[in-house]
């Protein structure tokens, strides 16, 4: 792993593998979303609103995710001091900001028709909607923390106690008594159907190439901005 630290070696694979995580991702996911969208039947219950999980399951997985990203690489940060670390909890936090966004969007769409309101103060909504503001405290937070000049400890720091509302988010539908309804899929078993479960998983990981090609992109955009910092310091310090 500390191999991959080496700015020189990550740009090298990072230029690999983002047009394969993104051209594959787009694919995929147009692929899956076609499918769910337009192949499957409607669901006997909810009819033709289920077709919205094939975004919006997604949107909340990757949501979650992007900000378990931020944690590990802030954890890899603080302990090991992995110079990419700090990088990668960046550029994930943007990506993990609009899937936690397009989540609560959809989701509201889907409770319009089904619960008869745009919103309610559910555990699960309530915990998504508190990661999105945790997001947003985050870019601001490093945004900050680079502008001025300050450790990127403190917004690890921050990374690594945002990542307490996941669990809660995961078992909200479970803890408290709940509009939203319960789990679906849980380890080795689902409650869904499997014409709707294969598109769906099939959507999760078209997705998640897509999250990962934006993160690397933006990985290497934020690797630029700091090795043209540094060449500009350089040729300060060297024209005193």
């Amino acid at each position: 792993m500390h191999g991959f630290a080496n700015p020189k070696r990550f740009l090298s694979l990072a230029s690999l593998l983002t047009p394969i995580f993104l051209i594959g991702g787009l694919l995929v996911s147009a692929g899956a979303l076609w499918w769910g969208l337009t192949q499957v039947s409607p669901d006997r219950l909810m009819g033709e609103t289920v077709r919205i999980l094939f975004l919006h399951v997604p949107a909340a997985w990757l949501g979650m995710g992007g900000w378990t990203a931020i944690a590990l690489s802030s954890l890899v940060f603080l302990v090991w001091r992995h110079p990419l670390a700090a990088l990668a909890a960046r550029a994930a936090a943007v990506p993990g900001l609009v899937f936690t966004l397009i989540c609560l969007i959809t989701g509201s769409i889907w409770g319009r028709p089904t619960w008869g309101t745009w919103w309610v103060w559910d555990g699960r909504l309530t915990s998504m909607l508190v990661l999105a503001f945790l997001y947003v405290a985050y870019i601001a937070l490093a945004q900050a923390a680079e502008r001025e000049g300050v450790s990127a400890r403190i917004p690890a720091i921050f990374g690594l106690l945002g990542a307490i509302n996941i669990p809660i988010i995961n078992r909200s539908v479970v803890w408290w008594n709940s509009l939203h309804q319960p789990p679906s899929i849980t380890m080795g078993q689902s409650a869904i159907d499997a014409e709707f479960l294969v598109p769906l998983l099939i959507a999760v990981f078209g997705f998640s190439l897509l999250f990962a090609g934006v993160v690397l992109a933006r990985m290497r955009a934020l690797l630029a901005d700091v090795q043209a910092e540094a060449r500009l310091r350089r040729r300060a310090m060297e024209a005193v």
